[in-house]
């Protein structure tokens, strides 16, 4: 019987769902509202009586529709995306998201709820929706222009920042306080996993995706990518965190393989599915009775939401050096809220923290936002032209005048060439430090599973753990050596910028020497005593941490050549995988 109820429920949901969304296409309002729409019609709030039976397989289902959603936003992240509009998506984001979780909190607070409620309104409040912005300036044939390019890498640095958000609200939830101490942990720890799982990840899936195009098999390539998508959501669940970082970080490592445009053919339809159950789940959430008791709150978010993030997000990217009229355009296009807020909202009702009333308030305010957004960024050029009419003049020569200034102070010809070359090395230092500090952590992590094996040879606790943490520096030498040679390559270049000839005369070349060879030691020493902190658990007595280190030294000195030469192939596979990604996309 419970076959039979389940089939029923989705012909209802689907049927609907048709039925709705059609009209609101015909209407051209947004599909994502339609869905919502049908969600609340056959929800079991809206009378005459309840067309679903078994709501909990639809959840079930629905949180598919999230992991599609997420996984299908990492696809479409790019890394050379990003660093091309940078600045401006980061000011903004990090702007915006500040500001919105104040106000978000400060309402909440207004209006007398809990803490936990006004702080996940505030997180609600804090991103807005890609899928919606992105069909919306679709829609209006505005996808290319600059002012969307800014709003996508705006978007970009908002759903890294939203995972951060919602890994810390997860913690806030469970301890049911927060220490500054906690959330520089649960943040560093988390970009430590992302780092080592994008670099890992697109030295081996990328790979792994051409075998398994090369027998043109549609289905095989479809299985596939879903296995790697549920498997690495499985593993980051393990790790304790959310399957929304999984399922967006195996798509972000996806996107960077030949098969990009393939993949996403293959999983639209699939998606579309799961993300209209995942909508309509929504829709049946709400309750007429809710929306009607808290009008007034929602009336207040709702205008709270558009000015909030057209301020917040505008002067992001005015302050980024963008002119009045982009930023004005950046900063309506991104005032409302969508998939993200559900996700947070559901979170809160999973961990049972947040009150009933917050998920139907933070749907109503995503039906007002999105019904608004088309509106908001065809008005964004009338009104930019009323405003520079209304600013006075001495305002706006300021304002001219600050956007020149940010232009001239950017460094040009060698300057610009010597900060990227710096830019460079430190990414490339701070990539091979995460690799090894996630080495030493898996060791830490894996430590008791690993003595049990070790048991067997080896009895004494101490040696144990002198084996596991002289195993983990035997592996981390190829990355400990590359960070050396691109600090000595960086110190070479700081010694030639800072000690010029007339300040040292003939000792230029000795100063220069001396600082070329005593910054990357020092640095080493660093890396050594942070490694000793992170991989305490495992850190053997002294007489043998020091053995294990001239161990270490003298196979460095051995093997240095080889070493040096099996990152090289690592860091030409990676390298080659993002250039071919890249020419895939011309």
């Amino acid at each position: 019987m419970h076959a039979i109820s389940f089939i029923q429920d989705l012909a209802v949901i689907m049927l609907v769902a048709g039925v709705v969304t059609i009209l609101f296409h015909r209407f051209k309002q947004p599909v994502v509202l339609g869905y919502i729409v049908a969600g609340f019609i056959i929800g079991p709030h809206t009378p005459p009586f309840g067309l679903i039976h078994d709501e909990d397989t639809i959840k079930t289902l629905a949180e598919l529709g999230v992991i599609f959603l997420m996984f299908c936003l990492g696809l479409e992240f790019s890394l050379r995306k990003l660093f091309k509009v940078g600045a401006t998506a980061f000011i903004a984001a990090f702007l915006e998201i500040v500001l919105m979780i104040w106000i978000g909190f400060e309402i909440g607070r207004w209006f007398g709820w809990s803490t936990m409620d006004s702080l996940f309104l505030g997180a609600i409040l804090a991103i807005s929706s890609t899928t919606i912005i992105v069909k919306a300036l679709n829609d209006l044939k505005m996808k290319n222009e600059r002012f969307a390019q800014l709003i996508f890498g705006v978007l970009i640095v908002e759903d890294i920042l939203g995972i951060g958000i919602i890994a810390l609200l997860s913690g806030i939830a469970v301890s049911g306080s927060v220490s500054s101490g906690e959330v520089f942990s649960t943040v560093g720890k988390l970009s430590l996993f992302m780092i080592v799982a994008l670099v890992v990840g697109i030295l081996l899936v990328p790979r792994l995706l051409a075998y398994v195009a090369r027998f043109e098999s549609n289905e095989m390539l479809l299985i596939t990518v879903l296995g790697l998508c549920f498997g690495f959501c499985l593993l980051v669940v393990k790790l304790e965190y959310s399957m929304v970082l999984g399922a967006f970080l195996i798509g972000a490592i996806m996107a960077e393989s030949r098969q990009l445009v393939k993949i996403e053919r293959l999983i639209e339809p699939v998606r579309d599915l799961f993300s209209a159950i995942f909508f309509v789940a929504i829709g049946m959430m709400i309750d007429p009775l809710v929306l009607v008791e808290y009008a007034w709150p929602i009336v207040v978010i709702t205008i709270a939401v558009v000015l909030g993030k057209m301020l917040s997000c505008g002067m992001g990217a005015f302050i980024a050096g963008n002119d009045g009229r982009t930023s004005l355009r950046v900063g309506m296009g991104l005032s409302q809220i969508g998939e993200f807020s559900f996700i947070i909202a559901a979170l809160g009702m999973t961990l049972q923290v947040t009150s009933d009333f917050l998920y139907p308030v933070a749907v109503a305010v995503s039906a007002i936002t999105t019904l608004l957004t088309p509106y908001l960024i065809r008005g964004a050029d009338p009104l930019s032209l009323k405003l520079s009419k209304v600013v006075p003049q001495r305002l706006a020569r300021v304002l001219s005048l600050y956007g020149e200034w940010l232009r001239s102070i950017q460094p040009h010809g060698e300057g610009a060439l010597l900060a990227s070359m710096i830019r460079r090395i430190l990414l490339q230092v701070g990539v091979n430090l995460a690799l090894v500090v996630a080495i030493f952590f898996s060791g830490g992590y894996f430590a008791a599973r690993i003595g049990v094996y070790l048991g067997e040879w080896v009895s004494d606790v101490g040696q144990q753990k002198a084996m596991i943490w002289g195993a983990a520096l035997l592996l981390s030498l190829p990355f400990l050596i590359a960070a050396y040679r691109k600090l000595k390559a960086l110190s070479m270049l700081l010694a030639e910028m800072g000690v010029k000839p007339e300040m040292a005369g003939r000792h230029t070349q000795r100063v220069r020497r001396v600082i070329a060879e005593v910054i990357p030691l020092l640095s080493l020493l660093v890396i050594f005593l942070l490694l000793s902190a992170l991989s305490a658990s495992i850190l053997p007595t002294s007489e043998l941490l020091v053995l294990i280190v001239v161990v270490a030294a003298v196979v460095a000195a051995l093997l240095w050549r080889w070493l040096i030469r099996v990152h090289t192939r690592m860091q030409v596979a990676l390298l080659e995988t993002l250039e071919n990604h890249q020419e895939n996309h011309h």
